[in-house]
């Protein structure tokens, strides 16, 4: 194969990667201080790139024409948004099942999921058609044979690269990362060491929430187009991704979205009708991982709660 084709798919799959680790560690955070999974993560993400385009949409209205700062508005928007909207997922939907059945759980917040999609699709102007996303970064690009370097993809994947790793110094290196940890870790012992239980879970979900809506509108950005629903697939390849990594794990999450994404890239280079089979190639193998590894590639906690 040729070299520059070849450097064209690890960039692409190193650009799904990233957002697909991005989502991961969400599933990860909510599981590891709740043990449960939030199903309408996705839909979060879905969310939160419409309120993206909306911050944008809007600037664009008022007659703010600087690219640079509707970039930053939209990614200021959107993910204090979603950051408050997991805190009240939390506060509202999921503290007070605590005790209830997992399975209640699990209805919940798929339902959560649905509303969430069903309102964009509704209530957003012309929400059932794709919408374009705005292109507001350089689109200079640098040819090398067959090997495209865009400058817009580098500063979207250094974005999320920058993103885990401030996710992992908050959670290594921080007093509120070590109060997660110890949550995470036994809920009993650190209230007993008076750390206070419901806040840590609010400020866990509006991360995750948050880092959802981040992954949104770097995939509009990457796409240049949103529709309502991206975030069931996301949703998706994000939980596979943390489970395959195992589940509880941050880093098992970021590996797993990581192997996801080559696992689409091997499925491009190695399958006819490439695109069309990829995801079942990647679904497909992932499932023999879990058949081979129930706990993960990175096991760390295991728990009986959805």
């Amino acid at each position: 194969m040729d070299i520059g084709l070849f450097a064209q798919y690890v960039m692409n799959g190193l650009m799904l990667g990233m957002m697909y680790a991005l989502v991961a560690v969400g599933f990860t955070l909510f599981f590891g201080v709740m043990d449960i999974i939030n199903f309408s993560h996705g839909d979060v993400l879905m969310v939160g790139a419409f309120g993206g385009l909306a911050t944008y949409l809007g600037l664009t209205f008022l007659g703010v024409e600087n690219p640079w700062v509707q970039l930053a508005a939209a990614f200021a928007v959107a993910t204090s948004a979603m950051a408050l909207m997991g805190a009240l997922i939390g506060k509202f939907l999921v503290l007070p099942l605590k005790k209830a059945p997992p399975l209640n759980t699990l209805l919940i917040t798929l339902m959560l999921g649905t509303v969430l999609r069903e309102t964009i699709r509704l209530f957003y102007p012309r929400g059932a058609n794709p919408q374009r996303f705005p292109s507001l970064l350089p689109t200079d690009a640098y040819s090398f044979g067959n090997f495209t370097l865009r400058v817009d993809n580098m500063m979207l994947l250094a974005a999320g690269l920058l993103a885990i790793i401030g996710i992992h110094l908050l959670i290594n290196r921080t007093k509120l990362g070590l109060a997660i940890r110890a949550v995470a870790q036994d809920e009993d012992t650190a209230k007993t060491m008076g750390i206070n239980f419901t806040l840590i879970v609010l400020v866990t979900f509006a991360i995750g929430s948050g880092l959802a809506a981040f992954a949104g509108i770097l995939h509009g950005l990457y796409y240049s187009e949103v529709n309502f629903g991206m975030g069931l697939l996301l949703g998706v390849i994000g939980f596979s991704s943390a489970i395959v990594g195992g589940l509880g794990n941050i880093y098992g999450a970021i590996i797993g979205g990581f192997l996801f994404a080559a696992l689409q890239t091997l499925g491009v280079l190695a399958m006819p009708f490439a695109s069309a089979y990829k995801d079942v190639f990647a679904f497909g193998v992932i499932i023999l991982i879990m058949a081979w590894r129930p706990t993960g590639l990175i096991s760390e906690k295991i728990s009986e709660r959805v």
